[in-house]
């Protein structure tokens, strides 16, 4: 596990690196410049062409092509509302199987990362990304001239699959390139790109559809699906580095084992003595006391010499390592209540401006446009004020941090959410004027985006070496709750009314609030314990 694979360098070697272990992210200033080894965890391997290292430049390019790409998410799940009733006359179909071709399109959006980040720890980003985005292409240019819904809720699965790679891994390859203390920053600019689609689908679909026909919806995805396709192939460079990979480094094991079963315990730790004493010849700045007795990040060297395949990628194991950790588990339930929050807010709001507003698709998606600005705004303001939090604390630390520290930033935001909830529940409810609702969307985006940005920095902070497998297994979370309260919203609505539904909806962020910080008081213990008890399972084998 990443707790256990670590290598031994001197100081001189790593002078303008962070460190971090499972619990801990030290800076190293130069008043403390020594000959003592420092040990790093597997996050920061020695490793060629270190994408920490890039330019700006270089990186910004890098988050530019992630982020447009990632808009198609976001984009594709709305931007079919407006054509719905199109699609519905044309192809002779009922309301029934159009809801059916929206859930199952976020079901699977959900829960294909977790295959695409396994993939990814052994062939690396730029693959994964240049063949989901070629899937996504293909799904939207067959609905685009599909003739019966069946093939449409076929094409618009291929679409949920291909379009959710890049929500996942594009964190890990943020993750790749940038430090701890950088992450929340950069993480809510990549993640406000996915949060305008919401807004934005409404207005393009419904532009499109009075215009051209619900066809041309999807010849415009299939425009933009080309577009990220080409960037990826001639403009991105692969951040992925399989000896920071904890996915990649526990199979390249298991393989050497099965190969090597007479030798299998001996086998790393007589290639990676090798390699590091060829360090020592050429720069003599290891030291490898520390090495005896403890797992070792497998070198380049084995990496060479073992290929491994999509055939050694088992995505489950993976996943129930995240959900076992009970720190994961329990801000994974948060995460999701606030996406599934976030979905049903836009579902039902169009519904409502359309039978008690009489908007047409254009018209309710510039209203929901306040709520995509929230999140956008909510998603960048609250990604700086989590570094600059975790920074604050971590200079009142003695230089010492953890990433419970990161969760300490959404205390700001947690009295504003349920407020701002039950505020659109009841300005809704009573039909008055479309502004307060919009004041209202802007609140409730800003704020539970701002909760959100920090807790998914938090999943890939406290998982070090697997941050795509953790915010795959965010994303499933995501999409299952997404897919429940798709299901149950309307129902709901009909019910008890958008003041009943939202009034509900407050006690659920209520609620989620509290297991936040239960995770901010209680994390770091239950981490450190899951730490131990992989540590000692891994020894024992």
């Amino acid at each position: 596990m990443a707790e256990s694979q670590s290598a031994t360098l001197s100081h001189t070697e790593v002078q303008s690196v962070e460190f971090q272990d499972t619990d801990t992210q030290t800076h190293v200033s130069s008043s403390k410049l020594s000959n003592e080894p420092i040990k790093l965890d597997i996050e920061h391997a020695v490793v060629e062409d270190d994408p920490r290292i890039w330019s700006n430049a270089k990186k910004n390019v890098v988050l530019f092509i992630i982020s447009g790409a990632s808009m198609i998410a976001g984009l594709c799940a709305n931007i079919q509302n407006p054509a719905n009733a199109q699609i519905e006359q044309q192809l002779h179909t009922s309301s029934g199987d159009i809801s059916l071709s929206l859930s199952l399109f976020i079901l699977i959006q959900g829960n294909f990362p977790v295959i695409w980040s396994a993939i990814s720890e052994i062939k690396g980003r730029k693959t994964v990304y240049l063949f989901s985005v070629a899937l996504f292409t293909l799904g939207s240019a067959i609905v685009a001239v599909s003739r019966t819904i069946g093939l449409v809720i076929g094409m618009r699965i291929l679409q949920g699959a291909g379009s959710s790679a890049v929500i996942a891994i594009g964190a890990a390859t943020l993750a790749d390139m940038y430090e701890p203390h950088q992450r929340g920053t950069m993480m809510g600019v990549f993640y406000s790109a996915p949060l305008l689609g919401p807004s934005l689908g409404p207005i393009i679909g419904g532009a499109l559809t009075q215009g051209l026909g619900w066809r041309a919806v999807f010849w415009f995805l299939v425009i933009w699906g080309s577009i990220i396709f080409s960037a990826f192939l001639f403009l991105f460079k692969d951040t992925f580095r399989k000896e920071r990979s904890t996915t990649y480094q526990n199979v390249l094991n298991r393989r050497l084992q099965e190969q090597q079963p007479s030798e299998a315990k001996d086998e790393s730790r007589k290639i990676s003595e090798k390699e590091l004493q060829a360090n020592d010849e050429n720069l003599n700045k290891t030291s490898l006391k520390d090495i005896e007795g403890q797992p070792t990040v497998i070198p380049a060297s084995a990496i060479r010499e073992v290929k491994l395949s999509i055939a050694d990628v088992n995505p489950f194991p993976p996943y129930l390592s995240i959900i076992s950790r009970k720190n994961n588990f329990a801000i994974l339930i948060a995460s999701g209540l606030i996406f599934a929050f976030s979905f049903s807010i836009a579902y039902t709001c169009a519904r409502t401006l359309s039978m008690y507003y009489n908007y047409d698709a254009l018209k309710t998606g510039l209203v929901l446009l306040a709520y995509g600005i929230g999140c956008v705004a909510g998603s960048i303001l609250g990604g700086r004020w989590s570094d600059r939090t975790l920074a604050r604390l971590k200079a009142a630390n003695g230089g010492i941090s953890f990433p419970e520290m990161r969760l300490e930033s959404t205390k700001v935001a947690m009295v504003w959410l349920p407020l701002s909830v039950i505020g659109y529940a009841w300005v809704c409810q009573e039909r008055v004027n479309v502004a307060a609702m919009c004041v209202m969307l802007f609140l409730a985006g800003f704020s539970s985006i701002w909760i959100y940005t920090s807790t998914l920095a938090y999943i890939v902070d406290a998982n070090t070496g697997r941050s795509s497998t953790a915010v795959a297994t965010n994303s499933s979370f995501r999409g299952l709750s997404a897919f429940v309260a798709a299901e149950i919203a309307v129902p709901l609505q009909d019910s008890i009314g958008d003041g009943g539904l939202y009034t509900l909806w407050a006690g659920l962020m209520v609620i989620t609030e509290c297991i936040i910080l239960m995770v901010l008081y209680k994390g770091r213990k239950w981490r450190e314990a899951s730490a131990e008890r992989e540590k000692q399972k891994l020894g024992g084998k």
